[in-house]
């Protein structure tokens, strides 16, 4: 469900317009790229403020920006772009069996993970390290490690773009999939201005993921507690992942492909090492990042962008790549990945 919540008044002038401002700095893959005018929304009024002038109504054009870790920038952007940086973090209470906490849509992910932790409220230890901010986390509904943010979400405030009204979702509204929820598939209408979590009194654990149990085992720990949790995802992914302030980078550029049952069972027959994952619905989900390198992408060049040494699911700035250069890649990996496989892969960012 959503519902409108009260509006804030709104007060003073909304933010002002910056012109012609440089994107490389703004988006984690380094592509360079420029905007038109640029607006720093820290504020609910200020967003409210700005939707209702006539420069807004004029301008059509329009980009959402939180961290830049999730898009793909082709060029330079000819309209308004909406630099989130509205920030917050505080415990609300509690909800019965759970901690309630919120955080404003422009925090930073991994910090705000490391505060609930700091805080006493564990449960999205397995989502650290993680790029982005937490308004761009239920977009595409974040996961790792055998966690989706979905199970920890309790709800949030997005202001309608059209016509500045302040709603509150909650999951079912929010429509969450895998990679997927109502605000991916509705670009451009919603500011998502906060979130709020459930995160367990009663926690337990999640280090069933083959890999996190190895970073648990190998440090000789049995019974985890949530920072030693913490404490071994970032290990994994520092490992895996290259750091996005030293290598261009968009995190897991496709997502895993989920197949039928029986489609499955038919590579796996070809391809006995396949990994392969149930899902809910008799689905199999297979791992983008193993096809890669099976067909061999892996440490793979595609002119300035190439898929990573250590992991083939992420694709790498060599230096100087343009948008043009990351959509060729992409667009590559994909074909090798069809031709061996029989299989489409979707990239998780967002090409603008």
């Amino acid at each position: 469900m959503s519902r409108a919540r009260p509006t804030e008044p709104c007060v003073g002038a909304p933010p002002a317009f910056e012109h012609d401002v440089a994107l490389d700095r703004l988006n984690t893959f380094g592509l360079p790229a420029r905007a038109a005018r640029l607006v720093r929304i820290d504020s609910v009024a200020g967003l409210q403020a700005l939707v209702r002038t006539p420069a807004w109504r004029d301008e059509p054009r329009r980009l959402v920006l939180g961290g830049g870790s999730n898009v793909v920038l082709t060029g330079d952007f000819p309209g308004l772009v909406l630099k989130v940086e509205l920030r917050g973090r505080r415990l609300l209470g509690e909800d019965g069996d759970a901690w309630l906490v919120e955080a404003g849509g422009g925090e930073n992910w991994h910090d705000f993970v490391c505060w609930t932790l700091a805080e006493g409220c564990p449960g999205l230890e397995n989502l650290a390290l993680i790029p982005g901010t937490v308004g761009a986390a239920p977009v595409q509904n974040i996961g790792a490690y055998g966690l989706e943010m979905a199970e920890r979400f309790a709800g949030l405030d997005a202001v309608d773009l059209h016509s500045g009204e302040l709603r509150a979702f909650d999951a079912a509204a929010c429509a969450f999939g895998y990679r997927d929820s109502v605000f991916r598939r509705q670009p451009g209408r919603w500011l998502i201005v906060a979130v709020r979590f459930r995160l367990p009194r009663r926690w337990r654990a999640n280090a069933g993921y083959a890999e996190l149990a190895r970073e648990l085992a190998a440090a000789g720990v049995v019974d985890p507690a949530p920072e030693q949790v913490a404490r071994a995802v970032i290990a994994v992914r520092r490992r895996k992942l290259p750091d996005p302030a030293e290598t261009g980078n968009a995190g897991s550029f496709f997502k895993n492909p989920v197949v039928d049952a029986e489609q499955a069972a038919a590579l796996a027959e070809r391809w006995p090492d396949l990994p392969r994952y149930p899902q809910a619905d008799g689905r199999c989900k297979l791992a983008a990042g193993w096809l890669i390198e099976r067909c061999g992408c892996k440490a793979r060049d595609f002119g300035p962008v190439g898929c990573h040494a250590n992991q083939a699911l992420v694709l790498v700035n060599r230096g100087g790549a343009t948008g043009a250069d990351v959509r060729r890649a992409a667009e590559a990996v994909r074909s090798e990945v069809r031709r061996c496989f029989g299989i489409d892969l979707e990239p998780e960012p967002v090409f603008v």
